[in-house]
Formats: C-alpha cells, sequence, structure tokens
C-alpha cells in the first residue's frame, strides 16, 4: 500500500487530505503514482501541472524517484512569497 498526502491547494481542489492506494507493481516512480492518479481526470489535472512538488517518505524528491510498497508519497504546489 501507498500511502498519498495531498497539501495546500491541491488538497483543496480534490477536497481531501490524502489517500491510500493498493501496491501496483507499476508504480515504479513517484511520476507512475503521479501518472495514475491524473488518469482519474477532472479535479487531478491539478497534478499535471509543471511546478508541482512531491516528496516520498517526507523527503523532498522529483518525479523520477522510486517508490516501494509501503511508502509515503506527498504532492503540494511550489510555495511563493512576497
Amino acid at each position: 500500500m501507498i500511502s498519498i498526502q495531498y497539501y495546500a491547494r491541491y488538497r483543496e481542489s480534490l477536497g481531501s487530505d490524502g489517500e491510500h492506494l493498493p501496491w501496483d507493481a507499476t508504480f515504479a516512480t513517484v511520476d507512475d503514482v503521479r501518472r495514475y492518479l491524473l488518469a482519474r481526470g477532472d479535479d487531478w489535472a491539478v497534478l499535471g501541472e509543471q511546478n508541482l512538488m512531491c516528496a516520498r517518505n517526507q523527503e523532498l524528491c522529483s518525479l523520477d524517484e522510486p517508490v516501494s510498497d509501503g511508502d509515503e508519497v506527498a504532492f503540494f504546489p511550489t510555495v511563493t512569497g512576497g
């Protein structure tokens, strides 16, 4: 199982702060998980943003980061301030 967390406006757009996905051997990378979620369509398109940030097991990573059964994956938008 993979634990998925959504933060900031992704949480607001999706109406959820997270979920659990059954482990699937096709989830080789964080991007594979993201693409699985994007395939849901509609509101999930927010995860297709170019500046999306992600973390695996609470450490920032790139979309090509490998994932394993039991991992936590988080998605959040870039933070800007002024």
